[in-house]
């Protein structure tokens, strides 16, 4: 599938948190203490709802007071439907791949990402999907986060604890993923925090970018 208009994404939007080794390690050594007393074994999934849906060139409203952090996640977009996929079928079940900047406040349980950090209206931009047979070298592609012109983040996919065919595999074993479905496969350690006026850029390698401004709510 390599014709832009024929990859759907109006499907569910699901993230996989605690994704890079580099945010696990900082982390590990909280899992093995209350709440959480054991490390995860399986993907850590949360939701985007509809309404967090947004467009690149589009304003992002910040509330007074809370602490709005950009998020540079390569989303993998679901081309047919699929129900307890191999690994290696996974990805061909794959329409393409698409740069997201997934929005959130800063999290509290990792465990339990909480609807009112990652669901706030317009926190999951997405930019413009590109077809599986346009990427090459997947697992090891470069993620940056500039703010005001200024690189604030980087990270790389080679940093992924769980691939996308094995996300796929992993999600896929107790719940069906269809087509137009996006699945969110985690942001690097070191989310930054935006402020009123600033201008975020999300790039990925291959994939391109989305550009919002920050505004604050009132103004």
């Amino acid at each position: 599938m390599s014709e832009l208009n024929k990859i759907s994404m109006d499907g569910n939007i699901f993230g996989i948190a605690l994704n890079y080794k580099c945010l696990y390690e900082k982390l590990q050594a909280q899992f093995n203490e209350k709440p959480y007393v054991n490390e995860p074994k399986k993907p850590v999934l949360f939701i985007k709802t509809p309404n967090t849906r947004n467009a690149s060139g589009n304003i992002v409203i910040k509330k007074k007071g809370e602490i709005l952090q950009a998020g540079p996640a390569l989303g993998i977009v679901i081309g047919k439907s699929t129900s307890r996929v191999s690994e290696n079928d996974a990805l061909s079940h794959v329409a393409g791949f698409v740069a997201v900047n997934e929005l959130s406040l800063p999290e509290d349980s990792y465990y339990r990402p909480a609807i009112k950090a990652k669901c706030q209206d317009g926190f999951c931009v997405l930019g413009t999907p590109v077809a599986t047979d346009a990427v090459t070298d997947l697992n090891n592609l470069a993620l940056r986060v500039f703010v005001n012109g200024e690189l604030k983040q980087e990270g790389t996919t080679a940093n992924w604890i769980r691939t996308p065919a094995q996300i796929i595999e992993e999600i896929s074993e107790y719940m069906p993923l269809n087509e137009g479905d996006i699945i969110l496969t985690g942001t690097p350690f070191g989310r930054v925090d935006l402020n009123a006026g600033d201008e975020v850029r999300v790039e990925i390698d291959q994939l391109g970018s989305v550009t919002n401004t920050i505004q604050e709510e009132g103004n």
